[in-house]
């Protein structure tokens, strides 16, 4: 498959490349919605996601021609509005914005109330791998130096995560796995508390998103010791990767939509279609740089079988190395 990710226990996850455009049947869709769309996020408003999401609504509508209205469902790692989008109707009127790994590792994780098969995924927008962090003041000055000093004390660096079963939180395990260390895991409810922490002095380490701390990088406040992405990304050139480095892992959240299952096909194609215009379009692609975006578009046949494979992989995973804390 030619997004394939290998699994955590396995050392990493398959390059990041970006797909080709959709296909033609996309354009030839005759569906017109015909009231405004209702867009679920299920995170809270004025954070990453929200913001990536009301910012790609926007552009939405202008191809659309009809209003696409953010509805905010946080709650329980996103299960809430995940489960929200499940139950909806499934008319091409109300769709998600979704999360990798969440919208997977839930029901992996505990009994949910809603599954990876209640979706038909209707594009992928943003990749955005994961990275660490220390305070500009640290006296790890390397991934080197931490591993040195995660082998001589072992479990007692602290780490922060966006919480237990993030991609941050399995990049984490899988960097343990690689590298023979073991780390203490803090989950927090977003990367902005986890960096009030590492401020403080209370967090030695993060793990988070490259799009969430890039800024703080480019003000002085954070450094980074590598990003964890397949291959570099172009705005943290600079920045090696964990597999250059010698660690086989590449983790990232993957940030897309998806609508209720068995939603008309016609309506599929036409989102995915005004997805693609957006991801195309040169003043979203300026925004986007803004928002620290990095854009990786994928159709609902690629985004479908990448997120399928990565479900069934992560359901093997845990039946050896369950991620409870």
């Amino acid at each position: 498959m030619a997004h394939r990710r290998q699994l955590l226990a396995l050392g990493a996850v398959a390059p990041l490349a970006t797909s080709a455009p959709t296909t033609k049947a996309l354009a030839q869709s005759a569906w017109r919605p015909e009231k405004s769309i209702t867009l679920i996020v299920a995170f809270t408003a004025g954070g990453g996601t929200d913001i990536a999401a009301r910012l790609i609504a926007r552009f939405m509508e202008r191809d659309l021609g009809q209003s696409v209205v953010v509805l905010n469902r946080p709650g329980a790692a996103g299960e809430i509005g995940f489960a929200e989008l499940a139950r909806s109707r499934p008319d091409g009127y109300t769709i998600g914005f979704i999360n990798t790994p969440p919208i997977v590792t839930i029901p992996i994780e505990r009994r949910s109330s809603f599954a990876f098969s209640d979706f038909a995924m209707i594009a992928n927008i943003v990749d955005d791998p994961d990275g660490l962090w220390v305070m500009p003041n640290s006296p790890y000055r390397s991934v080197a130096d931490l591993i040195e000093d995660a082998r001589r004390r072992p479990e007692t660096i602290g780490y922060g995560t966006t919480g237990v079963g993030s991609d941050d939180h399995l990049a984490m395990l899988a960097l343990e796995r690689a590298a023979g260390v073991k780390f203490v895991h803090v989950p927090y409810p977003g990367a902005v508390q986890i960096k009030i922490d590492l401020a403080s002095g209370l967090l030695p380490l993060a793990c988070t998103n490259l799009g969430d701390c890039i800024n703080d990088w480019r003000q002085g406040t954070l450094r980074p010791l590598a990003q964890m992405g397949a291959t570099r990304w172009e705005r943290a050139a600079e920045l090696p990767t964990l597999r250059e480095l010698g660690y086989d892992v590449v983790m990232g959240s993957m940030r897309g939509m998806a609508a209720p299952a068995r939603v008309p096909r016609a309506a599929l194609e036409r989102l995915a279609l005004s997805v693609q215009r957006t991801v195309e379009n040169r003043e979203f692609q300026e925004q986007a740089n803004q928002q620290n975006l990095p854009l990786r578009f994928l159709g609902p046949e690629a985004f479908a079988s990448e997120l399928t494979a990565m479900d069934a992989e992560y359901r093997e995973l845990w039946s050896r190395h369950p991620w409870r804390d």
